[in-house]
Parts: structure tokens; C-alpha cells; sequence
């Protein structure tokens, strides 16, 4: 389902656990890292399809998680064309997400990556809020960008480390960094089903974009 200007609708996920840092997810069998998103079906809200593709990509349900924020219109990228299929071409450009901010209200138990049959994601993490505009594929990175923009306002305001703006832009404070790596797994960490975890995704990235599995 295409508009006018060939865009599919897409929604996008940020989801927060209780220290303001976000579900980031490494596409199966890839090493590039993304948050949750998929397309809007014929008939569906984005909410109804938010709440759709979090059970299909992450297993949560909808009392595990707290609607915070969305973004207001829709905000769009463009696919390249060397990751487009070949009959697409020509009337196909890219997404129109709408991107919502989310709470997780449950465990980190409650996520599964193997809900489904068709699970797009073989590991996850927690990364502070802005980590991923380091490693998101380039052709994302605006959007991913102007959502993390628009949704940080309406952070909770339970870590200082995640209340920064500058001009729209990310900044850091690497010397007040306490609890940093409170989320990383040590003894007695039990990861959700079909999860794995890799320390640093940064280390593991190549330059290859992932694939869309919208574009093809």
C-alpha cells in the first residue's frame, strides 16, 4: 500500500525501560541494529499497527508497554534504489513512519524475540537514548534523528543523562556516566527467549545497509 507519492505507511519504535534507554534490536542473521518497525496494513491505525508489530517483533502486548508520545505527521525517508526490488522501481521511494514512545511496564522477561515464525530480530540490547544515531544506516539516520528529536521532551524524568538538547542535536556527558552500564547482563542475568547479546553492536556493524524488509 502505497501513497500517492509512493511511500509506504510504517510505524516506528522507541520503547524505554525504567533508565530512559531503548530497545535496539540486530536484524536475524545480519549485523545491523534498528528499533522495531513495520508497515501499516490496509484497514489498520498506526496505533493498531504499533501494537501489532511490537507482538510480532519484540512479543510484548499491549499492557506491557505505555503510550508516552508519538510524533505529530509523519516523517519520511527515501530507500536507495540498489535496495529496492528491480519491479518496484520507479514507483516505489521509501516510508512514512509515524514513531511512538513507549514505556515498558513489564520485565525484561516479558520480551521474545521468537513470537512469531518469522522473527526479525536475533538479538537486542539497552543503549542510552542517542546511541543509535551512531549505527543506524544512513539512509535512516534523518529520520531516526528527527524522532529521538521530537520524542525527548516527553522523556520521564527519572535520568539526567537523557534530558539534553542542543539545537535538536545529541550531546554527551561522559564524565557523569554512574550506572552506565547497570542494564548489561552479569551473573544470574537471564536473557528473554530467543535473545542473545552482543556488548558492543558498533563493533560488529559493517557498512552494508540492512535490508528493508518493505522495499522488496
Amino acid at each position: 500500500m502505497l501513497d500517492r507519492d509512493g511511500f509506504r505507511p510504517n510505524v516506528g519504535i522507541i520503547l524505554l525501560n525504567q533508565k530512559n534507554q531503548v530497545f535496539w534490536g540486530k536484524r536475524i542473521r545480519t549485523h545491523s541494529w534498528q528499533f522495531p518497525q513495520g508497515g501499516i496494513d490496509r484497514g489498520e491505525t498506526p496505533e493498531q499497527a504499533m501494537f501489532r508489530e511490537l507482538h510480532e517483533e519484540v512479543g510484548l502486548a499491549a499492557e506491557h508497554v505505555r503510550i508516552i508520545a508519538r510524533t505529530r505527521d509523519w516523517l519520511r525517508y527515501e530507500v536507495p534504489d540498489r535496495y529496492i526490488r528491480r519491479d518496484a522501481r520507479g514507483h516505489y521511494k521509501g516510508q512514512k513512519q509515524i514513531w511512538y514512545l513507549l514505556q515498558l511496564m513489564g520485565q525484561d522477561w516479558d520480551l521474545n524475540l521468537r513470537a512469531t515464525n518469522h522473527p526479525e530480530f536475533d538479538a537486542w540490547r539497552w543503549n542510552d537514548y542517542w546511541v543509535p544515531l551512531d549505527v543506524v544506516v544512513e539512509f535512516k539516520r534523518g529520520v531516526y534523528e528527527m524522532a529521538l528529536t521530537e520524542l525527548a521532551r516527553f522523556l520521564p524524568r527519572n535520568d539526567h543523562r537523557n534530558r539534553y538538547l542542543r539545537s535538536g542535536m545529541r550531546t554527551r556527558d561522559h564524565d557523569n556516566h554512574d550506572g552506565a552500564h547497570d542494564a548489561l547482563p552479569g551473573a544470574g542475568f537471564e536473557l528473554p527467549p530467543g535473545a542473545t547479546f552482543e556488548p558492543d553492536p558498533q563493533s560488529a556493524l559493517k557498512t552494508h545497509a540492512p535490508e528493508d524488509k518493505h522495499a522488496l
